[in-house]
């Protein structure tokens, strides 16, 4: 395992050796310590023991697949940032890792590059500075300093993702914000595999917030939060 410094631990799950040594030497050069697995079992319980500050988790995994240990983490109430990388370029699977809790995903083959980039991006919006009070729309409060969500009383997990785009919406009441102003804003990406992404997230945000959820559709344009 590659030395922790600052920025922190990424555990890559993978068991193709090649792209697990490539994913190892442009994480190590953007000045991650990594530290790699290549079956599911074994990568939950480094999870558990070794505490990353990011995940690179393939979904095509030996014996407990990346969908499993995804599904398994956010049960236990980790919620580690995940980045899905996979082989399969079927909607369904990228829809289905999102669903299951994963901030990202990239298809094979990427850029080593574009891995690197997306794995900062998750951990510059987590560790940004908080900025202004909590945010209270309805039943819901979002409190950017302690990157918190309460719903009509109730504690609410979010990843890392979905807190941001929340919190996107949230910060302008009744603002309508179009699929691609979401993208470009809490993703990052100009393009990122259509609007689909932006409608799983925003479902997934919804159920958990169950309904005290003040996200409201505009039907042919995107998404605000209505204070009712």
């Amino acid at each position: 395992m590659a030395a922790v410094d600052a920025k922190g631990l990424v555990l890559v799950a993978e068991d193709e050796r090649a792209i697990a040594d490539l994913e190892r030497l442009y994480l190590t050069d953007a000045g991650f310590g990594v530290h790699v697995e290549r079956d599911g079992d074994a990568a939950l319980a480094a999870v558990e023991r070794l505490r990353p500050v990011a995940i690179v988790l393939d979904v095509g995994l030996p014996g407990r697949d990346g969908l499993d240990v995804c599904r398994t983490l956010r049960a236990r109430g980790d919620w580690t940032p995940v980045v899905f990388v996979t082989a399969r370029d079927d909607e369904i699977d990228r829809l289905l890792g999102l669903e299951l809790g994963g901030d990202d995903y990239l298809t094979k083959p990427f850029s080593p590059r574009e891995l690197v980039a997306r794995v900062r991006g998750l951990l510059r919006r987590a560790a940004l500075p908080a900025t202004g009070a909590p945010i209270v729309l309805g039943a819901v409060e979002l409190d950017p300093a302690r990157r918190t969500v309460v719903a009509a009383g109730r504690a609410v997990e979010l990843t890392a993702t979905e807190f941001d785009l929340l919190a996107k919406l949230m910060s302008a009441p009744g603002r309508v914000f179009t699929r691609e102003q979401l993208l470009s804003s809490v993703w990052g990406q100009a393009d990122y595999g259509g609007g689909r992404t932006v409608d799983v997230h925003v479902a997934q945000v919804r159920a958990k917030l169950g309904d005290a959820s003040p996200i409201r559709t505009s039907r042919g344009v995107g998404y605000a939060a209505v204070a009712e």
